[in-house]
This record gives structure tokens, sequence and C-alpha cells, in this order.
């Protein structure tokens, strides 16, 4: 996806605009004050993703408000995390809401269109993990990545892993989540070529202390090139593949 302020010179450039109207846009505001929200307008601007909508903690109402105000200041697609069915409901009621349940994310608009370097592997250690992949698949999606999901391939099954290596191999990034011992990351870490993101979920026994057990594993992995997000962070992970998916040399101005 390219930087809005990149399109708004190619467009100058191209004399689709006048100086006059990019100046206008430039000088806008940065945020829009709701009273229980400051929604930051500019931030498509600054990094080439507009803002994305918290949902836990914010009532409908809330998330709707937020919404509306993204919309009117020309932001035609939202990414809402962490959204509870009900609240889902009662968003539908006043915006054009797609609700992913499994990933517990909303989406306003649509996916871009996939246009990154190469594609981005979402890998799970079990089954468990799939709400934590999905939503880090989907973030992917919703930011202009092909993703490729490989789900239930954990090291209490080595050879399931090793039987998608052509698609580890062809990665650009892999998303490795696996929760009890964490183990997955370093596997992969150790046959990839790119760069790995290790997230940690709360899924294990009572020793695995809610997924502190798999941060810890992957923090200390001997595995080179893999970085690690937070506890059942697929959102984090999504966002980062995405980084990393769409970098581009920095030219002089």
């Amino acid at each position: 996806m390219e930087n809005e302020t990149r399109q708004l010179l190619e467009k100058l450039s191209n004399k689709e605009i006048s100086v006059d109207e990019v100046l206008l846009k430039l000088k806008l505001k940065p945020f829009e004050d709701i009273g229980y929200a400051q929604v930051d307008t500019h931030r498509a601007l600054r990094q080439g993703v507009a803002e994305v909508i918290y949902g836990a903690g914010k009532t409908p109402k809330q998330i709707i408000g937020i919404g509306k105000t993204m919309l009117e200041n020309g932001e035609p697609n939202i990414l809402i995390t962490r959204l509870s069915k009900e609240s889902a409901d009662e968003i539908k009621a006043e915006l054009p809401l797609e609700y992913i349940e499994q990933a517990r994310i909303g989406i306003i608009g649509k996916r871009a269109n996939a246009d990154g370097l190469g594609i981005v592997v979402v890998a799970t250690g079990g089954t468990s993990d799939i709400p934590v992949a999905e939503e880090a698949a989907v973030t992917a999606e919703m930011f202009g990545n092909e993703v490729v999901r490989l789900y239930d391939v954990g090291v209490a099954g080595l050879h399931r892993l090793l039987s998608k290596l052509d698609v580890v191999m062809n990665a650009s990034v892999i998303i490795a989540i696996a929760g009890m011992e964490g183990a997955l990351a370093s596997v992969i870490g150790g046959l990839a070529d790119c760069p790995v993101i290790a997230v940690p979920t709360s899924v294990g026994y009572g020793a695995s202390f809610n997924g502190l057990s798999a941060l810890l594993s992957m923090l200390n992995s001997c595995a080179s090139g893999v970085s690690v997000v937070n506890i059942d962070n697929g959102f984090g992970a999504g966002y980062l593949a995405h980084m990393i998916n769409h970098m581009s040399p920095k030219t002089d101005v």
C-alpha cells in the first residue's frame, strides 16, 4: 500500500490536483476531538496505514462514533480488532461492517489488493492457536498482503511442518504462533531464510502461565532472525509482517 503522502505528490506532479488542494489536505487538523477519543486523521499520511480501532473496552456507540469520524475524514477502509460479536451486531446497524468472528476483527470497507514483496506465511503449533493466527492473517490481508496459512504444524508432529518446506522457503515473512513451550518459532527460524515473527499464545496447561512460558522460550530462541511480539498479539504480528513485506529503498528528497 503506497503512502498517502506519496499519492498526493504524484497527483500534484500529474496535475490532477492543485497546490492549494495539497496544502489544504496537509493543513487540516491532524486529529478530530470527539470527546471520548482523539481520532488520528493523519495516521495514514505518516505511516501509510490509517488508525486501527482497538475494540476491547469500547462500547459499540464509541466505536461507531470513531468509525464515522474516520469515514468523514476520507478513510474508506477501517480495521477494528478485539471486537465481540455482540458489539459487531450493534455496529452493523449503523455502519457497513464485515465481522470475522474467529479473528474477532471487524472491517469497514475492503481489504487492499495484495501488492507486497512476496507471501506472508502464518503457521500455528496447534488448532487452539488459530484465533490468534486469524487475527494476524486477516490483519495482513487487510493491508495488502497475500497470506498462506499453515495450521496445526507443531513440533509434536514435526513431519507436518517438514511436508510444507516449499511454502516455508518461499515466504517473505513468517509468523510462527504457538502456546505450550513455544518451540515452533525456533524450528521455523532454523529452516527459513526470511524474518520470523514469533507470537506466544496463552494456550497450555498450568505451568505455561497463560503464555509466559512460550514468551520466554521465544525470547530465548537460538535461531537467528526471530523477533517476538506480546502474548496473543496476532494484530501486532500481522502489522509488522505487512511492514516488512512492503519495505522499499528510501530515496533522497
